[in-house]
Parts: C-alpha cells; structure tokens; sequence
C-alpha cells in the first residue's frame, strides 16, 4: 500500500473488521479517504469495508474511475469485478477480471468467479476453460483436492465447477470424434472412447502393469508390449535400407555441430541430473531434430535430403502441436538417460542406430534389456519405464522417431489425431487465459 495511507490507521480499520465492528470500520476508513479522496490505497480499504457491509454499489461507485484505466491495480480491478457481479452486471465485471487475473494469472479464486461470470454471459466454453484452469492452479498449491483442503464458502462452488468441467471437457472432446462416429460406426472407436472417460477420470481405469505409466492418455485396450515384433512394421525394410546414407548425413551433422541442442533444453545441472546422469563432465544428450512436437526443421531437412526422404516413407504419427518427434539422438560418452515413462502408449517410439559403440551401450524397457544393432530398427511403448546409457569413451547416435502403436485400427488412428489436438487447445486455451 502507499505511503500516504498511515498503517497506524489501516490497521485499526482492519481490526474493526476482524471485530464485527463495521460502523466503527466504515467511519474510520472514510476518514482516511477524506483525507485524500485520489489516494488509490484508501479508496480500496474503504472499499472493503462497504463490501463486506454488503454495499456493492456504493463500493463499486467509488472504485469505478481506477477501474477502467487500463493501468488498474489488482486491488481495484478484483474488487469492481466481485462488486459488479454481485450489482448483477456481469458485463461491466469481465473486463475488470481481465485486467486482475492479467497481473495475478494464479489468483484461484478469482478465476474461478470469472468463469462463473462466463457462464452468467452465456459463455459456457470459455466458463468451463476458466474453471479448468482455476481446479489445476488450486490442485497444484494443495487446494481444492478435498473438502479439507476447500474453504467452506467455497466448497460448493469448486464442486459446481468441477461438475461443469467434467461435462464440457467431454462434450467439447466428443465434439472431435462425433465425425468419425458417423463415419465409422461407434463400435469402431469404443476402444478410445473408453481411454477418453478413462483420462478424463469419468471412469475407473482397469488394472495395468506396473511398469507402464503414461504421463498423458492410456488406451488400455492396447496389449502391454516392451519391445515390438519387426513383423508390424513393414516399412523397417526401406528405412534400414538407407541407414548408410543416413548415419553419413548424422555423422556430418555430429562434426559441423551447428544444428545440435540438448534434448532436455537448457536445465540447471541439479535439475537435470534428475534426468541425465553420469559423468558429470562428460554426460550429454543432445539432438539433432527433423521434427519436434510436430514442427518441422526445415533447415535440418534441407541439410539431410537422403534422411529426409527416407522419412518421407515412414508412415509417422502426425498430430499438430504434439506429433511427431524425429531427431538424431546423440548420447554423450559415460552418460545415461534415466528411467522415465513417455507420455502415451497409443504412440511407439523406434531406434534406428546409426553409430553404436563397442562395450556396454544399452536400452532397457521394462526389465527387457536391448543392445542396439547398427543399421537394425528397434521399436518399444515408451509409456513403458525406459532408460538408456552409454558407458563407453565414444558417443553413441540413434534416429527417433514415432509411429501409431501397430495394434491400433485405421478409423481409431484418424480419431485419435483428432481427439488429441481437441484435447490440446482446450489445455492451452485454458493455461493462457485471463
């Protein structure tokens, strides 16, 4: 608060209030705004007050001015926004909840008040991405997972809310398959249906194996598989086909070093230890991508035109904003990929390896241990727990790259990219609102 507000004098009002004492809060808190009626900090105390005496209106009044600057402090922009929503004017509270959750993105409750007033608008989609993100932001800071960790004014909104996140995500995501429903019949995608519910905690998830924890979407129907049967996959033959060409291009990629980054991005050394360990002046992971998340490189193709065409071939998963992830992986001497899960086990991972080194260089998935053969794919379910090491003086360099799992049909492969790109949105739609 400003200086020019005398704490003194703030604290006798806040004392009031904690006392019941409204009268005597109220006149004091209207003294100190006489003194300075321009004073932002006195005019949000005395706000306060009116507000918790219930006079919504003759605080929003007061707070107006300093509201509908665009510069409006939190302090003022929160209040005008919960004034006007109980004046019954939802429309004059939206922009105000903008302009607070813009300095405060992860003020919970707040957000959870502007996703009411959503709904009040009609605005039923972006109410339920409000009301997703305040659940996530509260969830996170160990609020809202229970009634005990829920203040009691709050506890029935939170559930409403809930319950409203519950249908629209659904609704909103079933929205994406309906097409292919019309299309293919419902039979034909009950399997994702089924992982659907089951993601979205709407329905209890079957027994799985232990080793498989996909950090995203599970599809259960899908049969627990460390290390896949060559026979699934009918495009190894050409691919391996151009594995010279390939490691040639990677090898020359490795010398110039230009394209190269590290896979886990620039982390702190603690924190990427918790991934990557090892010899700690040796250990490195690095990549060389073609695609990341579905972006393409186009550089790094235009720079590898036999690995690019080569890939041209391989019938990768491709899902905007997600899919696929096709890299030369470059793990360092004395360096080891620590045991983790992926994120979805309706996606599988191969290793093509373009330069394996003598000694003890392995993968491991599930308790099933694998040593790479140059020029020989490998495929696994990374939703698996994996690890990787290169306990050798040289390094070691594989292709990556992602494909649908082989036991997925062709109508719900089409459902799935859809699905997943619905899915998507609504989390980032949802994370970047205000």
């Amino acid at each position: 608060m400003s200086a020019s507000l005398p704490s003194d004098a703030r604290n006798e009002v806040e004392r009031h209030l904690a006392a019941g004492d409204l009268r005597r809060a109220r006149e004091t808190s209207a003294s100190l705004l006489e003194r300075d009626p321009s004073d932002i900090q006195a005019q949000v105390l005395h706000a306060s007050v009116l507000m918790a005496g219930g006079d919504w209106r003759t605080a929003a009044e007061l707070l107006a001015p300093a509201a509908n600057r665009d510069d409006a402090p939190f302090a003022v922009a929160a209040r005008f926004a919960v004034c006007s929503v109980a004046l019954g004017d939802p429309k004059a509270a939206l922009p105000a909840f903008g302009k607070a959750l813009a300095e405060r993105p992860g003020d919970f409750a707040l957000r959870l008040a502007h996703g009411e007033t959503l709904d009040a608008l009609g605005d039923g989609d972006a109410a339920v991405r409000a009301y997703f993100r305040a659940i996530c932001d509260a969830q996170n800071q160990g609020q809202w997972l229970s009634d005990a960790s829920t203040s009691p004014g709050l506890r029935g909104r939170v559930k409403q809310a809930m319950q409203r996140v519950d249908e629209g995500r659904r609704a909103s995501f079933m929205q994406a398959l309906e097409p292919h429903i019309a299309t293919y019949g419902r039979d034909s995608l009950e399997r994702v249906i089924e992982a659907l519910d089951i993601h979205l905690g709407l329905r209890a998830a079957p027994a799985r194996d232990p080793r498989q924890q996909p950090k995203f979407f599970w599809m259960p129907s899908l049969p627990p598989t460390t290390f896949f049967d060559p026979k699934l996959f009918p495009w190894y033959e050409a691919l391996e086909a151009q594995a010279g060409a390939i490691r040639d291009e990677a090898l020359a990629q490795l010398r110039e070093a230009s394209g190269l980054e590290p896979f886990l991005g620039d982390l702190d050394k603690a924190v990427e230890a918790e991934f990557l360990s090892g010899d700690e002046q040796s250990r490195a992971w690095d990549a060389f991508f073609f695609f990341r998340h579905g972006t393409r490189f186009d550089e790094h193709h235009a720079a590898c035109p036999r690995t690019s065409a080569a890939l041209d071939a391989v019938p990768l998963t491709r899902i905007r904003a997600h899919a696929p992830e096709v890299l030369y992986s470059v793990l360092a001497p004395r360096s080891h990929i620590t045991a983790h899960h992926g994120v979805t086990n309706t996606r599988v991972v191969t290793h093509l390896p373009l330069h394996i080194p003598d000694g003890d260089c392995a993968l491991v998935v599930g308790a099933d241990t694998h040593r790479w053969r140059q020029g020989r794919c490998i495929t696994f379910d990374d939703s698996m727990l994996h690890e990787a090491w290169n306990r050798t003086g040289e390094t070691r360099v594989v292709m990556i790259l992602d494909t649908w799992n082989p036991h997925l049909e062709e109508p719900e492969r089409v459902a799935l990219k859809d699905l997943v790109e619905r899915i998507g949105d609504f989390n980032a739609a949802a994370t970047g609102a205000h």
